[in-house]
């Protein structure tokens, strides 16, 4: 403003970059077929009938992809149309003919294979009920009494400034791992993209009740991590006293127990069958593992610990429980080979670290077909002998002590056993 208004011709503007045309809108490549500007030399015949060309092949590949995608969507909605269509069929022959004659039909040949085929998801929570049964013969009315006892503990626990206290009143490891905050940790971390099991989610208050009185109930058990996954899958499914009377019948099941309280020879017998079956189905993969080192409980731990429902999408992990409760243990070992199976060609790629990281995260877009037909292709037969036979042809030494001359070499892994004990497997036909 001191030297005044500027003087001389005014800048020259600078010109325009035209955007590459890839990555335009489909529209803007007729631009290929004009002329270029007066002060540009124009274009010869022989460019312009090559831009002509060109322009031709972009819009008939225009054309094929959105051809193609509309092919997609059109089998993508016949398929889902079939898929509503074949649920509504099951829903009446379940609701009409299987569940008011359960125990007559639910071993026929045909409610198993409809039971293979993915029970649908307004019966399910019945049919699962029936499944896991009521061994226990736990009433709503006892779960509320559980659940009261609960919320006095939580309320005591809030009152306690300190552990010592704890510990100078008697509460055992169960009662402190049973605590409010541990479980509202894990609350917090139990299906996070989901969003209705955390704070302020229309189902935190029911899970918190269901985990909080199961530890009242079973203070041996108390609570263990993992344990969220599958009371939230069954309060998905269930009324809140039902939720609760299938978790503590599915948790007094022989192969969640013997998790969920760390048996450990138990835990290994499960382990060493598993790997018998993992040896006759996927042998090149198996070898692989053992090169690298990677044993069952560097992932099947997590597996069984959630029933799966933490590693696969939620629709394939409920059809998973779906055999399980058909099958019982057997399918639960039998689902940690068929994925094994699906990525086994990945698998072999990789080493120990990239293994164990890929198993522990499996892909979120594991495809329910492919899984399944996996699964369906893994035998549980080994020489005749099916998953219950193999698993008890074990017998599990805990030798404590140095090493002896008679001393038979460990062939699993025993990364959970205490120091002062060592593991052995014999095979109880040797």
């Amino acid at each position: 403003s001191r030297a005044g208004p500027a003087t001389g011709p005014p800048p020259h503007p600078q010109p325009m970059r035209r955007k590459n045309l890839e990555f335009e809108p489909l529209s803007t490549t007729a631009l290929i077929l004009e002329d270029r500007p007066p002060n540009l030399p124009a274009k010869s015949e022989e460019e312009s009938q090559r831009h002509r060309q060109e322009y031709s092949e972009m819009v008939a590949g225009a054309k094929r992809r959105e051809m193609k995608e509309a092919q997609k969507k059109k089998h993508q909605l016949k398929e889902r149309y079939r898929q509503e269509e074949n649920i509504a069929n099951a829903m009446v022959i379940w609701n009409m003919e299987v569940l008011p004659n359960w125990e007559s039909m639910r071993n026929t040949r045909r409610v198993r294979d409809l039971w293979w085929q993915g029970v649908p998801p307004s019966v399910r929570g019945k049919v699962w009920s029936l499944a896991i049964g009521n061994e226990l013969n736990i009433t709503p009315e006892l779960y509320e009494i559980f659940l009261s006892r609960a919320k006095e503990k939580w309320r005591s626990f809030s009152e306690t400034s300190s552990v010592n206290e704890n510990e100078e009143c008697g509460v055992s490891l169960a009662d402190r791992e049973s605590s409010l905050d541990l479980i509202k940790l894990d609350i917090s971390r139990t299906f996070p993209s989901l969003y209705i099991f955390q704070k302020g989610g229309p189902y935190h208050d029911i899970l918190h009740s269901v985990l909080g009185a199961y530890t009242c109930y079973r203070p041996d058990v108390g609570y263990v991590q993992g344990m969220s996954f599958i009371a939230a899958v069954l309060i998905l499914n269930l009324e809140e006293a039902d939720a609760f009377i299938a978790f503590a019948n599915l948790l007094n099941k022989p192969c969640q127990m013997a998790f969920f309280r760390v048996d450990h020879d138990l835990m290994l017998k499960y382990f060493a069958a598993f790997e018998v079956f993992f040896e006759e189905n996927l042998p090149r993969l198996f070898q692989h593992f053992q090169n690298n080192s990677l044993t069952p409980d560097f992932y099947l731990i997590d597996w069984i610990f959630t029933l799966y429902s933490k590693s696969l999408p939620l629709d394939v992990a409920c059809r998973v429980w779906d055999v399980f409760c058909r099958d019982g243990e057997e399918a639960l070992f039998r689902t940690g080979l068929g994925i094994l199976r699906l990525y086994q060609d990945v698998l072999l790629q990789m080493d120990f670290i990239h293994s164990a990281q890929f198993l522990s995260r499996l892909p979120e877009n594991t495809p329910a077909h492919a899984l399944f037909s996996c699964i369906a292709n893994t035998q549980m037969i080994s020489n005749n002998r099916r998953w219950n036979q193999v698993r008890n042809t074990y017998i599990y030494i805990f030798i404590s002590g140095n090493e002896t001359g008679n001393d038979v070499e460990c062939i699993t892994s025993t990364r959970f056993l205490k120091k002062s004990s060592r593991s052995f497997i014999i095979s109880s036909n040797s």
